[in-house]
């Protein structure tokens, strides 16, 4: 009896899909909720966004100097290969812009932060974002957003306060800031510290909470943070300027009061904690963990909001560093999603992104998240990995396919590969060594409906499990 398919039959090629691009709900329907109307009195978007370009000019100005200055081949463009500017560079931008050395510092953070520059290696290039700064609003207030959700970074931090207090504080803020968004005008920065304190009180009493229920050992009282002897004034002093210096407020005479940009951004970060409450899945207090397999069931535009609501929730660093713990798991599902979801941080992820390329696990993910931040089209960032990584991360989310997916899905999954043949992808996939092999090969075996190659699939199994060649 003879094969249909020849045991070297030539796989169809076809450019990689993610994973989320096939969910299993196809059938799961979302209530529709009226499109949320900013409060009134807010500027059209138009007004916004020239307001954003006004309070971004000098950051754009540099940024368009970096982009004919620093270019690739230019030498010295950085100090350390990420992010810092070097003594000659910066003095060499202060010459040519007629601006102060710190002034340049200070655009350059800002233009980062914003997503206006970005540096690889020692050159750097202008960000997507500026190449559509004249000519998309949407793009100009989503630079601005990006630079208030990093409103942390750009003031320094008082140099006289341990890290736990200001993180308490950095927590806190988004309490402060819907207050102020609530209350329309200024607020006396007495009344903001009562309101800050209370919001660190909460967070101190919820680390601290002992488990409810019987305990099968003695739990131990929990010890006072160091952190609860921090004095709040001056962290809020330095939360007010922070967030002043990206023009989200002004604050003066006792009194701090959101700008028209500032109020509608914290607006924006409301709605989203709103449509988080409002989703089928209700994520918005999940680990990212759990949020993520939350949101594996959803379709790929739902997943996509239950991201922006649970990023809004949180201190952009802090759910950075949850999604990449929880894509260092063993679940390769879970892996792509957390990489969705960083899509969704875009730029302020990227030095913690960058910072894990080296990781054998996360390496091709980070690789083609880099890329689509560089600006390729997602369809052909799959080309800058090697064919030992794109061969691994076939197998990675082939696993993620034969634990969540369907066999159908799987059996469609060769047709990802980049191997021409069958007998090159098994070869190549038993040399990349992911934990996983055997696993994907014996799912896709018992998946495949020619006989011929799942004998095939079978022994590149039994030949990987014995350590055979």
């Amino acid at each position: 009896m003879t094969s249909r398919i020849p045991r070297d039959s030539r796989l169809r090629l076809v450019r990689p899909r993610p994973l989320a691009a096939a969910p299993r709900a196809m059938n799961q329907r979302r209530s529709r909720r009226p499109e949320p109307r900013p409060p009134e009195g807010t500027p059209a978007q138009a007004e916004l966004a020239r307001m954003a370009r006004s309070g971004l000019a000098t950051a754009a100005r540099l940024a368009r100097w970096a982009d004919t200055a620093l270019g690739p081949g230019s030498e010295g463009a950085t100090a350390d290969g990420k992010a810092t500017l070097s003594d000659a560079t910066a003095e060499r931008a202060a010459q040519d812009l007629d601006l102060t050395v710190a002034q340049v510092r200070a655009d350059w953070d800002t233009a980062r932060l914003a997503g206006l520059v970005e540096v690889h290696g020692d050159s750097a290039r202008p960000g997507w974002r500026l190449r559509a700064w004249d000519r998309d609003d949407s793009a100009v207030l989503r630079g601005w957003v990006a630079l208030f959700d990093a409103w942390s970074l750009a003031h320094p931090e008082p140099a006289d306060h341990g890290p736990g207090g200001v993180a308490e504080v950095v927590s806190a803020m988004p309490q402060v800031l819907s207050f102020l968004q609530l209350s329309a005008g200024p607020v006396p920065v007495e009344q903001l510290l009562d309101l800050l304190e209370q919001r660190v009180t909460e967070l101190r009493t919820e680390r601290c909470e002992i488990p409810y229920g019987p305990q099968t050992e003695p739990v131990a009282e929990p010890t006072p943070p160091e952190a609860e002897d921090t004095p709040l004034a001056p962290l809020l002093e330095w939360a007010l300027h922070a967030l002043a210096s990206v023009g989200a407020l002004t604050y003066g005479d006792g009194q701090a009061t959101l700008t028209p940009l500032g109020s509608w951004a914290v607006w924006v970060k409301l709605e989203q904690i709103c449509v988080a409450a409002q989703s089928p899945a209700g994520n918005i207090e999940q680990a990212a963990e759990d949020m993520l397999r939350g949101c594996a069931q959803l379709r790929p535009k739902a997943a996509r909001d239950e991201y922006r609501a649970w990023l809004a929730a949180r201190p952009v660093g802090s759910a950075v560093t949850e999604l990449l713990d929880a894509a260092r798991g063993e679940d390769a599902l879970l892996r792509g999603l957390a990489f969705e979801a960083l899509r969704v941080v875009g730029a302020p992820a990227e030095p913690d992104v960058r910072s894990v390329a080296d990781e054998p696990t996360l390496r091709p993910y980070a690789l083609l998240w880099l890329a689509e931040q560089d600006g390729f089209d997602p369809e052909d960032a799959h080309e800058i990995l090697t064919r030992e990584e794109a061969t691994w991360l076939w197998v990675d989310t082939a696993a993620a396919v034969a634990d969540h997916g369907e066999a159908p899905l799987l059996v469609r999954h060769l047709e990802a590969a980049v191997q021409p043949t069958v007998p090159a992808l098994l070869d190549e996939v038993r040399a990349v060594g992911h934990p996983r092999t055997v696993q994907v090969l014996v799912a896709l075996a018992a998946a495949h409906p020619d006989p011929a190659l799942a004998k095939a699939v079978r022994r590149a199994a039994f030949q990987v499990h014995t350590g055979r060649s």
